[in-house]
């Protein structure tokens, strides 16, 4: 089974969880949504990532690829996606820096020493490592995953996991015993609007999201936020329904409002942004909503994080 791929280590992040943290991002996700600010992470294969208003289509691509994938036309640069591996030869050709390579293997060990690095801002702020995504709990090797998390707690470093709880209940009961805090998402309570902005039916999110709080879990509910989509009160009321109904413990409730800084990765990918559809909500309206939790006896309600 093939070592699970990292596109990013954040450092000194502060909106993952909490403190300061060192967030990793793992690729690949089984779902598709709408408004992914990652949409790099959604593939579990490495993919090239083109900054072409970088490109001055010097040929220096064309020169390193072994394969015949970049090829200049009437001084353009033309780059065939189809027949990329994802190999990165043609990276260390480019002078402008408009090629990466997203995707990265590391070892257990090289990912904590790197989470080591920082110790020193964990114990001052209270923070430590979260583990993220695409999504981190449906890796191909969760071996890998399991092991990182024993690894960063030997260290006496906490863990936090970022989630949308789609995978099987069993994997979360192999990591809980190494996990301090799961950053828990409910992107849609209707199962229909699931399926048409997230690709995938909730009903499996909603049952392990249930069954974490009853195994006792740390859990920080996250909610986007997006106008257009999941906004309407009547969508959040549900979802007070539903943790109330069903016992479910919280530790904290982040409103997140949706943005729209990762839209220019879509073009680095070669995919279309349907960013008509959605729209950021206004902060006296974050505001308002976070008074109606309180108002229903929810606790700890944060806007962002």
């Amino acid at each position: 089974m093939s070592t699970p791929l990292v596109f990013n280590i954040q450092k000194f992040s502060v909106h993952d969880g909490d403190g300061i943290r060192t967030t990793i991002f793992f690729k690949g996700c089984p779902l598709r949504c709408e408004w992914c600010h990652n949409p790099e992470s959604q593939s579990y294969n490495k993919e090239m990532v083109l900054h072409r208003h970088k490109c001055t289509a010097c040929g220096g691509c064309v020169k390193g690829c072994p394969y015949g994938v970049n090829e200049i036309v009437n001084g353009k640069m033309i780059f065939h996606r189809d027949k990329c591996i994802g190999c990165g030869e043609c990276v260390e050709w480019c002078i402008t820096g408009a090629r990466e390579i997203a995707g990265k293997e590391y070892t257990v060990q090289q990912l904590v020493k790197e989470a080591k690095k920082d110790e020193s801002f964990y114990d001052k702020s209270g923070g430590g490592v979260t583990l993220s995504g695409g999504e981190v709990m449906a890796v191909q090797d969760f071996d890998y995953v399991v092991k990182l998390c024993k690894a960063l707690k030997r260290e006496g470093i906490s863990v936090f996991i970022d989630t949308s709880g789609f995978c099987p209940y069993e994997r979360f009961q192999q990591i809980l015993p190494y996990t301090d805090v799961f950053l828990y998402d409910i992107k849609a309570i209707n199962n229909e609007e699931h399926k048409a902005s997230i690709g995938v039916d909730n009903k499996l999110i909603l049952e392990n999201l249930v069954k974490l709080s009853n195994d006792g879990a740390g859990i920080y509910l996250r909610l986007p936020i997006v106008v257009g989509k999941n906004a309407a009160d009547e969508d959040l009321i549900k979802i007070m329904d539903f943790m109330q109904d069903n016992n479910v413990r919280l530790k904290q409730i982040n409103l997140l409002p949706y943005h729209d800084i990762g839209k220019g990765k879509y073009a680095g990918l070669d995919r279309p942004y349907d960013e008509e559809s959605m729209a950021v909500p206004p902060k006296d309206e974050m505001e308002r909503l976070k008074t109606m939790f309180e108002e229903r006896g929810f606790h700890n309600i944060k806007i962002g994080g």
